[in-house]
């Protein structure tokens, strides 16, 4: 191989072609493009000895043109992008060398609430068997003789003694213990409206000849209620 070759392929003619021309550049191209120009073309060339002289003379040309241009005060556009460059490059190491805060996780949604509004079931009304039927009833009857023979007095102990007894029964058949103090105080509340209005209206001395005052004669139809309650209530 006896000549170099320009940017198109075809031969080059000695001095027909300028700096950059025949190293395939532009004149505005930075010096790491003149550098990777000049490599390539003398990989181009081999080891002709005229052709690789010629690019390095037009190597030489374009460092010689850029230093004229620096001495001038003319700021090429290659040498501006290199001055962009370099002066990115330490805000990109600050944002490389601070460190990241790490993000907070996403918390979950708490699932809203839903208020779900029942009306109260009533109870179902079934006798009860076994346990649950003989101890209401030797429980009531004890709780009768003493309201019936120990004195008036006695009364209100007496119908604590069967609401206790009513609530631990129905606690046994419902399940639960709030449902079964509840109908118990319902019970108890209802007998003594009951037991007073019976009050006002007959005379406490009954024809069986068994003289009652008036707390146990109010409190007879509580003790009943509480029974009956005790024994249907499921």
């Amino acid at each position: 191989m006896t000549q170099g070759t320009d940017p198109s392929g075809g031969p080059a003619q000695p001095g027909s072609l300028n700096p950059y021309e025949r190293l395939g550049i532009t004149p505005d191209a930075s010096f790491d493009a003149v550098q990777a120009a000049k490599q390539a073309r003398l990989a181009e060339v081999g080891e002709e000895p005229m052709a690789r002289a010629r690019i390095e003379a037009a190597y030489d040309a374009v460092l010689m043109d850029r230093l004229k241009e620096r001495q001038q005060g003319k700021v090429s556009t290659a040498a501006l992008n290199a001055s962009q460059r370099e002066a990115a490059k330490p805000a990109a190491a600050a944002s490389a060398a601070k460190p990241s805060l790490p993000s907070l996780p996403n918390l979950p949604a708490l699932p809203r609430p839903a208020l779900k509004l029942s009306a109260p079931a009533l109870p179902t009304v079934a006798l009860a068997e076994g346990r649950e039927r003989w101890f209401p009833l030797a429980g009531g009857a004890v709780l009768l003789a003493m309201l019936l023979i120990a004195p008036a007095g006695n009364a209100e102990l007496v119908l604590a003694f069967a609401t206790v007894l009513t609530v631990v029964n129905l606690q046994r058949r419902l399940g639960r213990l709030l449902p079964a103090v509840g109908w118990s105080v319902l019970l108890l509340s209802l007998g003594l409206l009951l037991g007073g209005l019976l009050v006002s209206a007959i005379d406490p001395s009954l024809p069986l000849g068994l003289p009652l005052a008036s707390p146990q004669v109010q409190s007879l139809p509580a003790l009943l209620l509480l029974l009956l309650g005790a024994l249907l209530i499921a």
